[in-house]
């Protein structure tokens, strides 16, 4: 394999970013094939599933893991290779390396070293939902996982309240009742929600619908498998029974969480609203010696 990028011959190797199936072993790229063919050696977060895809595809590269549990002594190890000259391919077990996994450890270590970091696209479970879902595509955001906990995940949802994009979020099966339940009350049961769950494999299934059907169709069901989880954004017109809060009422719902600084609740609520932040810390310091007041004792 050249280890040539952008022109230039290099004295280290290239770290190969490659995208694997989300499912169906059929998905995955021609060039995706030939690159785990020619590297020295693939860093797979599952190397069992890493083997069987590349059994049904007659590669024999070497695997060495690369996780959650590992990634820091074995960041090192993988650089140090890549110094000597070996070509490396990273892959997660399913879809795209560095997406809501432990990918991004290492390439953010490779890219301070100034080692070459080459794209292999291929199939990501949040494009492939967003492709099917029937919502804007125009305009969307990534969330990732919402707060495994309550209080956390009932925050994070009224920050994005009023966020106008289409949302993606990868959400866990055990969990995904509580975060139906808490985008019902808090961004209204006749918000657009999409579950896509197990896409590409034998039970793939999609639901589609406002949040109170959704909600009905997964009652009493036992729900296994990835789930992506997509909903629609904030629209005035839509949801004019529901007006988005005050910047004042964003403050004090930020507030109540006493892990949160003050400049972590200025920069949410400037991230919303489009306001400047000195304008903001103005509005907040009263709010916050409003909130540290002692209480007054008959």
């Amino acid at each position: 394999m050249s280890r040539r990028h952008q022109g230039r011959t290099l004295a280290s190797g290239t770290l190969y970013v490659v995208s694997t199936p989300i499912g169906n072993l059929e998905d995955i790229t021609l060039r995706a094939l030939r690159v785990l063919k020619e590297v020295d050696l693939i860093a797979a977060e599952d190397t069992r599933w890493t083997r069987k895809l590349l059994s049904r595809h007659c590669i024999h590269t070497g695997i060495t893991s690369y996780h959650e549990h590992n990634k820091e002594e074995k960041a090192v190890q993988l650089i140090q290779k890549l110094r000597e000259g070996k070509n490396v391919a990273l892959v997660t077990d399913a879809g795209t390396p560095g997406v809501s996994d432990p990918g991004y450890a290492l390439l953010n270590a490779v890219v301070k070293e100034g080692v070459p970091v080459c794209p292999v696209p291929g199939p990501s479970a949040a494009i492939a939902a967003l492709s099917v879902a029937g919502l804007p595509t125009d305009r969307f955001c990534f969330e990732g996982f919402l707060p495994s906990r309550a209080a956390g995940r009932r925050r994070r949802l009224s920050i994005l309240r009023i966020e106008p994009r289409t949302m993606i979020f990868f959400e866990s099966p055990r969990r995904l009742h509580a975060a139906l339940q808490d985008m019902r009350e808090i961004l209204g049961e006749e918000r657009i929600v999409v579950v896509a769950r197990e896409l590409t494999k034998i039970h793939e299934e999609i639901v589609r619908g406002p949040l109170s059907k959704v909600i009905e169709a997964m009652t009493d069901r036992q729900i296994r498998g990835e789930i992506t989880l997509l909903v629609s954004g904030w629209s005035p017109s839509r949801d004019e029974e529901r007006p988005a809060p005050s910047v004042e009422e964003e403050i004090r719902t930020l507030m109540e969480d006493d892990t949160l600084g003050m400049k972590e609740i200025v920069a949410a609520v400037a991230q919303m609203h489009g306001i400047p932040k000195r304008l903001l810390y103005r509005l907040a310091l009263p709010i916050r010696a409003e909130k540290d007041a002692p209480s007054e004792s008959l």
